[in-house]
């Protein structure tokens, strides 16, 4: 089985590249692709870029040209005070737009001829990598093309998806084009703030200096299980 892994940003891909065994690089499309191993596994990781247009063109260039059976999207993600705390990871069994409406007659978060929620197979869930505990949650994780930082904007969120965990702007979108061409998804995310809590933009700043491996080290163990 090949492994896709796609991040967002240059600092989540620095976090990844370490861990991957024999790399050769690739470009396609604009986007550079790393081939290698992890844990013995093929794998192709890609950073496609901020927002859902960036992650829908990378996932469509990733699945055409390397053919992945499954995509793990790793990387950071905000929390909503349902649950997971800084540094918690999410592992992402649901996913839902929370900035997608397609007017009158339709469901809030639906977008035009998918299921509001894009789910990830139950197999994978169950694997002993990912089973809930300490630091680790299972839930739905929702995507927008807004960063969130307002905690206005949470309750607005949950007003539409009460048990949302946590807030990307990527997830969503490559769900999207996974489950268009029929190729295996899953989200697992480390939190890296908190809107609303004190000093919220202070601690998505020093997240990064508080060494947030967590998410990596799963996707590592997870890939040794698949």
């Amino acid at each position: 089985m090949k492994v896709g892994i796609i991040v967002a940003m240059g600092k989540e891909l620095n976090l990844l590249l370490p861990l991957i065994e024999n790399v050769e690089e690739t470009t396609v499309n604009g986007f550079l692709f790393h081939t290698g191993r992890i844990g013995g596994r093929e794998i192709v990781a890609m950073q496609c870029g901020i927002g859902k247009v960036n992650a829908a063109i990378g996932t469509m260039t990733m699945i055409e040209t390397f053919h992945p059976s499954l995509i793990i999207n790793s990387g950071v993600a905000g929390g909503t005070g349902n649950g997971a705390r800084i540094l918690d990871v999410v592992v992402g069994t649901r996913i839902a737009y929370h900035d997608v409406w397609c007017g009158p007659g339709t469901e809030w978060g639906v977008a035009a001829g998918c299921p509001c929620y894009f789910t990830c197979p139950d197999w994978i869930t169950a694997l002993p990598a990912l089973t809930p505990g300490k630091g680790l949650y299972h839930g739905l994780i929702c995507s927008g093309d807004i960063f969130v930082s307002d905690p206005d904007i949470v309750d607005g969120i949950r007003r539409h998806f009460p048990d949302v965990m946590a807030v990307d702007m990527e997830s969503a979108a490559i769900a999207q084009v996974c489950h268009i061409k029929g190729t295996g998804f899953i989200a697992i995310r480390v939190i890296s703030d908190t809107p609303g809590e004190a000093d919220n933009i202070a601690q998505y700043e020093n997240f990064w200096d508080d060494a947030p491996k967590r998410t990596f080290e799963t996707v590592e163990r997870l890939l040794t299980q698949l």
